[in-house]
């Protein structure tokens, strides 16, 4: 016996496939920055890890950016749930604004370390300062998944793609940025009390 779906069940099915696929992404870039944080415990006790090394200021600046991006998404997220696209593209926007400005703040934290003459590679480089600029790199490298998805979703509500029945695209990069916020509020966490 064949069994038809109703457009909205269709609709429900696909989203849950959707939100279902992002988390198995989630759950195993998790698995992979566990994994580089066990590395980083583990290297703690050898001889050359510096035990003095202290984070950029610039870090502590792009922390409270990052959660900035979560709130002016989830922001979007409730205006386009009430048809205010006005909202919507302020909101979207100003996500955009504040994840352009972690990054930079990310590689201004990098020139702190530097001018500090903490180096990341070569001869002068400290495995401290390696394992902090892979672990931020791998973070920086999500985020520009995130950044791509945030444009085609800006693209998407010029198109009037979403309205308060179609929400999709923004729930799931609603989704991954609150991720991506979570994942740096951790390592942040992380390498300030590891160090």
């Amino acid at each position: 016996m064949e069994v038809i779906m109703t457009k909205d069940e269709h609709k429900a099915r696909t989203a849950r496939s959707y939100k279902l696929i992002l988390l198995f992404a989630m759950v195993s870039m998790t698995m992979m920055f566990a994994g580089l944080t066990s590395a980083f415990v583990v290297s703690k006790s050898r001889v050359d890890w510096l035990k003095d090394f202290e984070l950029p200021s610039a870090f502590y600046y792009s922390t409270l950016v990052i959660m900035g991006c979560s709130i002016t998404f989830h922001l979007a997220k409730k205006a386009v749930q009430k048809d205010n696209k006005s909202a919507t593209t302020t909101f979207l926007f100003a996500t955009l604004a504040l994840g352009i400005l972690f990054v930079v703040l990310q590689f201004v934290g990098f020139g702190q370390i530097v001018k500090n003459g903490y180096y990341f590679t070569g001869t002068e480089s400290s495995i401290t300062t390696t394992f902090l600029y892979i672990v931020t790199v791998v973070h920086l490298i999500h985020l520009a998944g995130g950044l791509i998805s945030l444009l085609i979703i800006i693209y998407n509500d010029f198109k009037q793609k979403y309205n308060s029945t179609q929400t999709l695209g923004i729930e799931l990069g609603a989704m991954y940025w609150h991720f991506l916020d979570f994942l740096w509020i951790y390592l942040f966490v992380f390498l300030y009390f590891f160090k």
